[in-house]
């Protein structure tokens, strides 16, 4: 049976659709639905049956945990045991919006959906797709990426209908999403809080609400996760990938990825290169005298600007799915600045690399 596919004026949803959905998530189905970020799957969340059918379509683990979309404020005061002073303060700043706030689960929260930890992740998306849908069906969501386990985010329907046509029950297809990357997940239950995934709202923002924000590391092999997207392989294309990163020139990080292409090819890989605009003339420049003898040049693929680091967010899923419809064997990945929604991009390039990184150094600076 194919996933019934349902188009949906992003800006402007019209009922029926809506409507169709939310009957599919109040019967216990699953339903694909645009976020500002990228395309959730959801389900009741209070139904962990149909909770389940996530876990069973995406291939999830099940102590990975879920997020829980809601429409209103009220809904936070069902899934969460209480508000503190500090999620008011981000809720006002951020919400609607790409920022998920980690609390004490409410106990009518079923075990399911926080993989057995007692706090729950809760967010209210910025997207009138999704705040219609949540808004109709009455019940708060529960929903990570519309995408099999371990595979790069959707952000388009059609990246949903790649990785799961007939084994979800609706997709509402609203077009492409804006941010590109996931929402940003804070610990409220730590002093000080901990951001657990860096996202659509940076670092720098929640500091300029809370102060002191720690950033938090990466689960250890044993240990419960405590947000999606920390202990599992994620956002990963099917070819092998390496970032190459460091505080160097656009000339200089144009050098070293074409180096360590041609190393690539040589072995004879057909590569391709993540490049952002202001490199990819480096690339046209050196594929003149492209050495390796029988090897096709590199597939350079432009994810958005250095200078605009958004537009590379917006863009990095989509082009690793790109990559992969290409049939390319190695992929070299330009690593981009940490500062604001460069650390989610960074964040993810690396995961989706497996920590594979090749680090340089501008001259005169350390190895």
């Amino acid at each position: 049976m194919k996933t019934e596919v349902l188009p949906v004026d992003p800006l402007a949803p019209a009922a029926e659709p809506i409507r169709r959905a939310a009957e599919v998530l109040q019967r216990g189905g699953t339903v694909a639905f645009p976020t500002e970020t990228v395309y959730g799957l959801g389900a009741n969340a209070w139904d962990a049956a149909a909770v389940r059918r996530i876990f069973a379509a995406k291939g999830r683990p099940p102590d990975n945990p879920l997020i829980v979309h809601v429409a209103q404020r009220r809904g936070m005061e069902e899934v969460v045991r209480a508000v503190p002073p500090e999620a008011e303060e981000l809720m006002r700043s951020f919400w609607p919006g790409p920022l998920t706030l980690v609390l004490p689960r409410h106990p009518a929260v079923p075990d399911v959906v926080t993989g057995g930890l007692e706090t729950v992740g809760v967010r209210m998306p910025a997207h009138p797709v999704a705040l219609a849908l949540i808004e109709a069906a009455g019940v708060p969501v529960a929903a990570p990426s519309a995408n099999r386990s371990g595979r790069p985010s959707p952000t388009e329907a059609g990246h949903v209908l790649e990785d799961l046509d007939g084994r979800i029950d609706l997709l509402l297809d609203a077009g492409p999403t804006g941010v590109g990357v996931e929402s940003t997940v804070l610990d409220l239950t730590c002093r000080p809080p901990v951001l657990l995934r860096p996202g659509g709202v940076t670092l720098e923002e929640l500091r300029s609400v809370l102060g002191e924000v720690a950033v938090g590391g990466s689960e250890g092999a044993a240990e419960r996760p405590r947000s999606p997207g920390m202990k599992y392989t994620h956002y990963a294309p099917r070819a092998p990938m390496v970032v190459v990163e460091g505080a160097v020139s656009s000339s200089a990080l144009a050098r070293a990825v074409w180096a360590l292409a041609e190393e690539e090819a040589g072995a004879g890989r057909r590569v391709g290169i993540l490049a952002t605009a202001e490199t990819a003339p480096f690339y046209q420049q050196m594929a003149s005298s492209w050495p390796p003898a029988g090897a096709p040049p590199p597939l350079v693929l432009v994810v958005g600007e250095r200078s605009r680091p958004a537009s590379v967010a917006a863009g990095l899923f989509a082009t690793l799915r790109r990559f992969d419809a290409s049939g390319v064997d190695f992929i070299v990945a330009e690593g981009v600045p940490e500062e604001g929604i460069g650390l989610a991009i960074m964040n993810r390039l690396r995961k989706a690399a497996g920590y594979r990184i090749r680090r340089i150094s501008p001259p005169g600076g350390p190895g």
